[in-house]
């Protein structure tokens, strides 16, 4: 009577543990990192938006953030892979850093997000990408200086230009796209110094242009890869006494900051880059690769028409006579 009532007590005990493993493994396969880079407003829109996108599937997202440092983010992801985890989100920190993650990430699905890994034949059915194409942000920075600058009868200008951090695609696509936009309309324009690297943070471009203006340098607008910097540099005009709308001044991101200096007339114009949309499209796309649906299945954007494992969230030209719609 003891031994059968032992074996029933350990058949029990089996099957208990099998059920609580079998629970773990489900909450595991609904677990989705998202490893950052950093933190700042634009990207803490975006892991908002793609909290809520997996809350809404059912799944459950955990943000671990970089700070900056590229061997974090190996170290984030291969502590997802070991937690069980099926697929993971990378906002790079690096660039080149992109085999090694995937490297790293072994049998999980991967969906890189806002930074393109620089090599973009590392993608394929179980890596992808979801973010804005970069040479239209600067494109369209380009195309409303051209515009302004042939309304005042100008050829030639001096530009002081506020760069990201270098060495990342964004900047470096940012920065050629609309430089070939001013050529491209026309607009002879040279450097009024040399760039000025910010790593797109405000207070830096605040720090680094104000010496320029304070020398006197002569120029006939600013160009940053970012509204933050581009806000910097309006605060730093501001402080030495300078109206920041006596020149063109453009940015990117179209943050709630920089659309009501658009509105507010100190910020010539801005390019929106869709935080929710990445951020939500990002994580479709993580859960799309674990059912095995297209990749851009649920949302609206579309997928590049030459490399079927991207997923493109458009920019959108924000100034004067839009800005509303934007705030």
């Amino acid at each position: 009577m003891k031994m059968k009532k032992i074996v029933s007590l350990i058949a029990c005990a089996a099957m208990t543990l099998s059920m609580a493993l079998a629970v773990n493994a489900a909450d595991t396969d609904k677990n989705i990192t998202l490893v950052l880079s950093q933190r700042d407003e634009w990207l803490s829109t975006l892991v908002d938006a793609a909290e809520a996108a997996a809350k809404e599937q059912g799944y459950n997202m955990n943000t671990v953030d970089c700070i900056s440092d590229s061997s974090k983010a190996i170290q984030f992801v291969q502590t997802a892979k070991n937690a069980g985890e099926k697929a993971i989100i990378v906002n790079l920190v690096d660039p080149s850093q992109a085999s090694a993650i995937l490297e790293a990430a072994g049998d999980m699905k991967v969906v890189f997000v806002n930074r393109t890994p620089d090599d973009m034949g590392l993608l394929n059915e179980n890596a992808v990408y979801v973010g804005s194409d970069e040479m239209t942000s600067g494109k369209y920075q380009g195309e409303a200086l051209v515009k302004y600058f042939e309304e005042k009868g100008q050829k030639e200008i001096k530009y002081i230009l506020l760069n990201g951090i270098l060495g990342q695609t964004s900047t470096t696509n940012r920065t050629a796209s609309v430089l070939k936009a001013l050529e491209d309309g026309g607009i002879t324009a040279t450097e009024a110094s040399a760039p000025l690297a910010c790593k797109y943070d405000r207070a830096e471009a605040m720090n680094m242009i104000t010496p320029l203006l304070t020398a006197g340098t002569e120029f006939d607008c600013i160009i940053s890869n970012n509204d933050a910097m581009a806000l910097g540099a309006i605060e730093a005009m501001e402080n030495v006494g300078m109206d920041p709308a006596s020149v063109p001044i453009v940015g990117i991101d179209c943050t709630a900051d920089g659309a009501a200096a658009v509105a507010a007339g100190k910020m010539y114009m801005t390019v929106f880059q869709n935080a929710k949309g990445q951020g939500s499209g990002a994580m479709q796309a993580a859960i799309n690769l674990l059912s095995g649906a297209p990749i851009n299945e649920g949302t609206e954007y579309e997928i590049d028409s030459e490399n079927p494992y991207i997923v493109w969230v458009p920019f959108e030209p924000v100034d004067a006579s839009n800005v509303a719609d934007y705030q």
